[in-house]
């Protein structure tokens, strides 16, 4: 079990309508309580600043994400949004390296570490997602993709930005699927994640940096998940979209503090 504080971050990818994701943050704020648990929900771009706005009239625990972001800033970029027009919605954290930013739009390693270093030099917070396909995963490549997307994605991170930075593994065949890596599997490639930063770092930093798992964690394999040494949270596509479940993941990982 982690001594780290867990993040449990709700990612609402292209769901929700506005009075949808306004509703499930109402949903939400209802039922959330307490501060032993960092929780972020990520709405779609449109909806960032009314799912802001209601959470902060209700004074809710949770911040607001945005799903991704552009590297430079306000100017003659048509169709991308900039750190300030985030920061300006009531944005706080910024995911960056998605696998289907990776795999269905085509963002390569090194636009990933544009964006990392863009955010954290604007001062916001990062969820750095990595992670492996079915088929790399059945070349026994798990490790190898996992620390080379971490290495690319926080080249140029300074250990005092770290402090800010969060990993999200995403088994990517396990996201969407149904399917779940076991608790020990999971536990492995946290680990070796964990191991990596130590790397490229050193063992405070490792120590200190959060490790989500990303791979269609709900509330009955909540528990057994975060219950491992290297799982300190997750990130959570499907079950985010329904209050309770999403309340019932947020209940497990409070259990585990």
């Amino acid at each position: 079990m982690s001594t780290r504080r867990p993040f449990i971050g709700g990612n609402w990818k292209m769901n929700l309508h506005q009075g949808e994701a306004v509703d499930l943050a109402l949903a939400l704020a209802d039922k959330i309580t307490g501060d032993s648990v960092q929780i972020a929900v990520f709405p779609a771009f449109p909806y960032l600043l009314p799912v802001a706005t209601v959470l902060h009239e209700k004074g809710a625990p949770i911040a607001v994400g945005a799903q991704d972001v552009y590297t430079q800033s306000n100017g003659a970029f048509t169709g991308e949004v900039s750190l300030s027009m985030l920061q300006d919605c009531g944005v706080s954290t910024v995911l960056v390296g998605h696998s289907e930013r990776r795999h269905v739009i085509g963002e390569t390693d090194p636009l990933i570490n544009d964006k990392v270093l863009a955010a954290l030099e604007a001062g916001m917070d990062v969820i750095l997602a990595v992670g492996e396909t079915i088929e790399q995963r059945e070349a026994d490549k798990t490790d190898s993709i996992n620390t080379g997307q971490l290495g690319y994605g926080l080249a140029g991170v300074s250990d005092e930005q770290m402090k800010r930075v969060t990993i999200a593994y995403e088994p990517v065949w396990a996201i969407g699927t149904g399917k779940t890596a076991t608790p020990d599997d999971a536990q492995r490639a946290h680990m070796v994640i964990r191991q990596a930063i130590a790397f490229m770092f050193d063992q405070a930093v490792a120590d200190g940096v959060r490790i989500q798992y990303g791979g269609s964690m709900k509330p009955g394999n909540a528990a057994e998940l975060l219950a491992q040494t290297d799982i300190d949270g997750g990130l959570i596509g499907g079950a985010s979209l329904k209050a309770d479940d999403f309340a019932g993941i947020i209940q497990a990982a409070a259990a585990t503090v």
